[in-house]
């Protein structure tokens, strides 16, 4: 092992400690304490029942675990882990969406990024075809904020829409009940399609004893008004009575019992490990975000036996290089590649080939898995001319008709259009992740400060008010630490626009599952609308 690539290994090793003490905050928000109040009501952390949920021996694959730090909502700074646990899981071998609030967050109270995590959990679950089970213990919405959590399109009524529209395409919406659901949130219960409730620990109403005696001067407690022998013995509004925790867990998986096994629409063939160990990626890929990597050398890794076949290696030396396309298979599944290389800036002759080959993948109805550092497409007159925007604007194209699951993986750089041409989160891929060394944003911090910079200096030159040096060094470090705080994955990951920050060690099993879940419903035929050749 060279020098170079210890001191690689050491620093993302040092990186992903600080992702690990965040990762601690947000699963023991709390602390023991907070686990203790729920032992005194009966209750048990809500990733203990998940354990419990799904098959033993199985993983379950916790989404978004690092959202809601730094938010600075009214009064809170942090929402650990948004106050949701989200993930899949089997149960009965058949993965499962699970959504669960964690009630030591606030009370399982609803924030904008709680809402924005629930609804990225849905939207994944009928975009891949998964039944959904939903363990509820929550406050309802965050009152102090209700205007950003009510009324609107994505807001608390868009979570009751998606079950009925999930419903109603044959996708199982089930509900267990573990504490109190207000209000709105007592729709969590009322739509579901099989509810269960725990006798004198969950409570379901549209208004609680203070609302109803406010309204109607009726006196009245929780457990007579919507408690779990009223909307299972009186009301009908849930299904299944329990007494535990663990009773509500075992009929729901019951429940789920009988559910018909699931199938990939692609030909899986036999799995054969990786011909290197994870932690060689760590040595290969460089402590300098924006130094240039050699991506073959990455995707043998994380491949079947390291095999990984190119398509148009030859083609254009030094410009149709920069992105790599091939094929590969993780855990026997056939994925199409489409990957940044070396620096990552996007050529004309990269865009073509990238463009071609996302065509030909759906066509086979190949699912595809874009690995993304590049800092954009080239610019200048040379690139103008030769048509950089329109073979760009192909690929924009072709990324956002693809019908094939697509599947984004960030390693370095994310800026400008390359995000989008690399298929962002706005081309909604089935699964985004980054890791540690992922960096998101328009541009870097350096290009930005330039740019910012020049334009200050001359609002300042008109006024007659031209900077000094040190004011011009001052105002562009304030630049670059904004825009590289802002591209950060601990950044991004608290505001959901990755589905996790990803551990190198982490990266072929978690590809592996997603392609597997992606593939869990058919493939349509390939379309490209406006595509101009």
């Amino acid at each position: 092992m060279s020098d170079s690539k210890t001191q690689n290994h050491l620093f993302w090793e040092n990186e992903e400690l600080k992702l690990d003490e965040r990762l601690y905050y947000a699963v023991w928000p709390g602390g023991q304490e907070a686990v203790d109040r729920l032992a005194k009501q009966g209750k048990r952390p809500v990733r203990d029942l998940i354990s419990e949920l799904i098959d033993s021996d199985t993983e379950f694959f916790e989404f978004s675990r690092i959202a809601g730090f730094g938010m600075n909502y009214p009064d809170v700074t942090d929402v650990p882990c948004a106050g949701l646990v989200t993930g899949i899981g089997k149960i009965h071998g058949n993965w499962t969406m699970i959504i669960a609030n964690d009630s030591r967050v606030k009370a399982g109270t609803y924030f904008p990024i709680t809402l924005k995590k629930h609804m990225r959990a849905q939207a994944i679950a009928e975009q891949c075809g998964l039944n959904c089970v939903y363990i509820a213990d929550s406050g309802g919405a965050y009152l102090p904020m209700q205007a950003d959590v009510f009324p609107d399109d994505q807001h608390f009524g868009s979570m009751f829409y998606n079950m009925a529209r999930m419903s109603s395409m044959g996708l199982k919406q089930i509900t267990l009940s573990t504490g109190g659901n207000t209000a709105g949130g007592a729709y969590i219960v009322f739509m579901a399609c099989q509810a269960v409730m725990i006798d004198k620990l969950a409570y379901s109403f549209l208004g609680g004893p203070p609302l109803v005696k406010m309204a109607t001067g009726e006196k009245i407690s929780a457990e007579e008004l919507g408690g779990a022998k009223v909307h299972t013995q009186l009301s009908g509004g849930a299904d299944h009575f329990c007494t535990t925790q663990e009773e509500g867990i075992q009929i729901v998986r019951d429940i789920l019992s009988l559910e018909p096994p699931q199938k990939l629409f692609l030909h899986r063939y036999a799995e054969t490990p990786s011909k290197v160990p994870p932690e060689v990626i760590y040595e290969m890929l460089p402590a300098a975000i924006h130094q240039g990597i050699d991506i073959r050398s990455f995707l043998e890794a994380i491949a079947d036996d390291g095999y990984f076949s190119e398509y148009k290696k030859h083609y254009a030396p030094g410009r149709g290089d920069n992105i790599v396309t091939g094929k590969l298979r993780l855990k026997g599944i056939p994925v199409g590649v489409v990957a940044s290389n070396a620096v990552g800036i996007i050529f004309i002759e990269a865009a073509r080939k990238a463009t071609e080959w996302i065509i030909r993948c759906s066509q086979e109805k190949i699912p595809l898995l874009f690995v993304q550092s590049s800092p954009g497409y080239m610019v200048g007159s040379e690139a103008e001319q030769m048509g950089i925007g329109k073979y760009g604007a192909d690929m924009v194209r072709a990324v956002s008709c693809a019908q094939v699951p697509r599947i984004q993986l960030v390693i370095g750089p994310d800026n400008g259009a390359a995000n989008y041409g690399m298929c962002g989160r706005a081309y909604r891929p089935h699964f985004l992740f980054s890791t540690m060394r992922a960096r998101t944003s328009v541009m870097s911090g350096r290009s930005a400060a330039g740019v910012l910079l020049s334009i200050e200096e001359r609002k300042r030159e008109a006024k007659g008010k031209p900077m000094t040096e040190i004011e011009k060094e001052d105002f562009r470090q304030k630049m670059i630490d904004k825009y590289d705080g802002e591209a950060h994955p601990f950044y991004c990951g608290a505001r959901l626009l990755s589905d996790r920050v990803l551990k190198f060690s982490e990266i072929r099993d978690w590809l592996a599952m997603s392609f597997e879940v992606s593939l869990l419903k058919s493939v349509g035929e390939p379309s490209f609308g406006n595509l101009r050749f």
